[in-house]
């Protein structure tokens, strides 16, 4: 096709009709909010965003995020019409492109890059995995945060290194999900102004017409949470869209919202049913009508004319270019005057550890008395963090309960006022937490959060996006089990460990003593592809005399012989986790003054031990050894795996109660009495079957 003197408008119907075709081609996927927003992507793109398509993982760059998942083709074409290039993931640039043609040809299909919604890592370009409404926006606090708090950081006098803005893009079913509110209330509250949502006013979701459902005043709403808040009334009119992103750029103060009002499928005036042209392909006919009104070749599929990509070479190509070989040439200035900090910013962005980053971990002595496991927790994070600097974090409004506080000097508290501080609070916001972390370890931060055990339910899908992603966050999660005691069943977790150990990827890790918290903190800081859960008490731990038992430093292989027969062939085996090794390590005393050969596992994280040689795995738990007991104050579910089906589980088969600990320790049988019993039980059935 011969290109129109409007290149901005070719280049604007290209990502429609690349939309189009590809949903119709895989015959699932959304084309109508592609269709809608190419405009406002377009001229953030093409006129706005500081983004090298040959190196899209320059640490300055801007950053978008596509909340709004569903439309992922409107980022594919970007990406593919851009000439964005791969990167692998040891952080070098391959130079292959990232979306080619053929890849948007098989949309949504095996093995393409153009997966149903955006994946970090799988497709470079993109930012961080959306499609779960809400995660995305409420991720770009996390990079926006970041973002000021390596300025304020790393920054010095003619060496503005870090000063990328954030952009996301939203849609009703972003407002409405709860960790939206949450989010945007703290980013306001942070007054984070490198930070700018674009809202989709389009008023349609899968239902139908957003009149059913939701009806608040979306700017006002945003007004209270102390947003600068404008508004493009039509999604085409790229002169008024240029004039927003000009205003946020300028607002100094606050974060912005631009609400722009779109109508889906815009383009095709005979589609009555704009539901249909939202959640599914629009078909062979209404395509041919819609590139008809375009002034498109109406048999033309996947068009992509030359011009085009020109057009996008001479325009955010070369600007990022440009931005990007600058910085590097300041990088290696800065290099020169600040090695130390340089060094930093080459370790983060590789992520590994400064030298020394270890040096100084406590090591407790034994003590019956003991420590809980969230205060020896505390004294490790702080030496871990004067250590490394971008180790960064904070709770849920619980930091003297979850010990997550950084008090050496110098740490500070991050604020609107103080951005370069190292605690950081979130407020009564578990989800927005979990995905304000993910933002922050993208931008390639060390962070951290903290709450309740409990109120892991409250984060658990962003939890789940950071194990998708492979990214190393750290969740520290207290108040571990019904040791909580009188707060009672509301407080007392069950079933979260299960479920924490249910998603693929997240290291979950329950120390039994403050030994083998610092052991876990060790294995957790080494971790470049797997976020981690640590789970603590709450509650005073004896701590282990290891003179006497093994090393605590089997930990790292999530399971290990802390106390064995005589000989090393026990009879029982007696297998637990966190607060209940102790308990099992009384029982064993016991049993041992009764002639009864038995060995204690202490198994703190099951994901380790899974991953050891199965030689290891035998060594532990010899196959021969079928009289087994495991021992955890929440629920069963999973443990038939190492105590197979001879053994006895001892754990939680109802929700707890309000008591002290004492009390529901002798109720629920979590006693080295009844565990000894039950070993003397396993063994008699054993002896029976011979």
């Amino acid at each position: 096709m011969n290109a129109p003197a409007n290149l901005d408008q070719l280049a604007v119907n290209t990502i429609r009709t690349l939309s189009m075709d590809a949903v119709q081609a895989a015959n699932s996927g959304h084309p109508g909010t592609p269709m809608a927003m190419a405009p406002v992507t377009y001229c953030l793109w093409q006129r706005f965003l500081r983004f090298d398509p040959e190196d899209p993982i320059w640490p300055n760059r801007d950053r978008f995020v596509l909340s709004i998942g569903h439309a992922s083709m409107l980022l594919y074409a970007l990406l593919h019409l851009t000439g964005t290039k791969t990167v692998n993931s040891a952080y070098e640039r391959m130079g292959e492109p990232t979306v080619s043609l053929d890849d948007i040809k098989h949309f949504r299909q095996l093995d393409s890059k153009c997966a149903g919604h955006p994946e970090y890592r799988w497709t470079s370009g993109i930012e961080t995995t959306t499609g779960p409404l809400g995660q995305g926006v409420a991720t770009s606090v996390g990079m926006a945060t970041a973002g000021r708090w390596l300025a304020s950081r790393y920054n010095r006098p003619g060496f503005e290194l870090f000063d990328y803005e954030v952009y996301a893009l939203a849609g009703d079913g972003c407002m409405m999900e709860g960790i939206t509110g949450e989010a945007a209330s703290l980013a306001g509250h942070l007054k984070l102004s490198n930070l700018c949502w674009l809202y989709d006013n389009n008023k349609i979701t899968i239902e139908g017409h957003t009149d059913w459902a939701f009806s608040e005043d979306v700017a006002t709403r945003f007004l209270g949470y102390n947003w600068n808040v404008l508004r493009v009334g039509d999604a085409n009119d790229l002169d008024m869209l240029e004039r927003a992103f000009r205003t946020f750029k300028n607002t100094r103060d606050r974060p912005t919202l631009i609400i722009v009002d779109s109508h889906i499928a815009y383009g095709a005036p005979n589609k009555q049913d704009t539901h249909e042209a939202h959640g599914s392909p629009l078909g062979e006919e209404e395509i041919r009508l819609t590139k008809r009104h375009y002034g498109w070749p109406e048999d033309a599929k996947f068009l992509v004319p030359d011009a085009v990509l020109d057009h996008f070479r001479q325009g955010i190509g070369r600007r990022g270019r440009s931005l990007r070989d600058a910085w590097f040439v300041k990088l290696e200035e800065y290099h020169h005057q600040y090695p130390d900090l340089a060094d930093d910013l080459r370790r983060m962005q590789n992520r590994e550890l400064p030298a020394g980053w270890d040096k100084d971990l406590p090591e407790f002595p034994p003590s019956d008395a003991g420590l809980a496991g969230r205060v020896a927790s505390g004294q490790v994070l702080n030496t871990l963090a004067r250590n490394v600097p971008w180790l960064i974090g904070g709770s849920a409004d619980l930091a003297p309960s979850t010990n997550t506080r950084l008090t050496f000097d110098g740490a500070g508290d991050y604020t609107a006022e103080n951005y370069g501080g190292r605690n950081f609070h979130f407020g009564i916001r578990e989800h927005a937490m979990g995905a304000i972390l993910n933002g922050m370890s993208l931008c390639k931060v060390r962070p951290y959060g903290s709450g309740f055990l409990i109120f892991s339910d409250y984060a658990r899908p962003a939890i789940r996006l950071g194990a998708l992603m492979e990214i190393p966050v750290i969740h520290i999660f207290t108040h571990d089990s019904i040791g909580v005691g009188e707060d009672g069943p509301t407080h007392q977790p069950v079933e979260q460990l299960a479920s924490l150990r249910a998603i693929p990827g997240l290291i979950v890790l329950r120390p039994a003593d403050a030994n083998e918290v610092v052991e876990a903190w060790r294995v957790i800081m080494q971790l470049r592809h797997d976020p981690a859960a640590l789970i603590l008490t709450r509650q005073n731990l004896p701590t282990l005399d290891r003179r006497r038992y093994a090393p605590a430093s089997g930990l790292a292989k999530g399971g290990y012989v802390l106390a064995d027969a005589e000989g090393g062939k026990p009879d029982v085996i007696l297998i637990a986790t966190g607060s209940e090794v102790s308990l099992c390590i009384v029982a064993y005393e016991q049993l041992k003054t009764e002639g009864i050969k038995a060995r204690v596992v202490s198994m703190p994280s099951w994901e380790l031990f899974d991953r050891q040689e199965r030689s290891y795995q035998d060594s532990v738990l010899p196959p021969a050894v079928t009289a087994r007991i495991s021992v955890e104050q929440a629920s069963t579910l999973g443990w038939r795996r190492y105590v197979g089906l001879q053994g006895l589980t001892i754990g939680m088969h109802t929700f707890g109660a309000s008591a002290p600990l004492k009390a529901l320790q002798n109720k629920f049988g979590f006693t080295p009495e009844k565990i000894a019993a039950a070993a003397r039980e396993q063994i008699a059935r054993k002896d029976a079957t011979l």
